[in-house]
């Protein structure tokens, strides 16, 4: 069965250093849910192959960022000073091949 997935909102804080010389809130765009998995015994090749270390196959997708969005939060930088900086935020999401990498 498969589980919707979908963008979920957060409410992040960012700051231009790390003593928070500047900082602003905005809501970014996630992707959350889960998708379609499954396992069953190997073939024979595959368990030749792996000298019979192998035993189980899995197959397996991941919730990920299909689009991206770039959107702008300005940060106060005390009672005068404002800037901003670009973000990227998740658009839209799929169920897609599981990567190492990170958004």
């Amino acid at each position: 069965m498969r589980i919707p997935r979908r963008s979920a909102a957060f409410n992040v804080t960012i700051k231009s250093d790390h003593r928070g010389s500047c900082q602003g809130t905005h809501v970014i765009q996630a992707c959350v849910g889960y998708c379609e998995s499954s396992a069953f015994p190997s073939k024979y090749s595959v368990l030749l192959a792996s000298n019979f270390k192998h035993i189980t196959t899995s197959v397996s997708q991941c919730c990920t960022i299909t689009k991206m969005q770039k959107i702008k939060v300005r940060l106060h930088c005390g009672a005068s000073r404002r800037e901003s900086m670009e973000l990227f935020t998740a658009k839209t999401c799929q169920c897609d091949m599981c990567r190492l990498s990170r958004y």
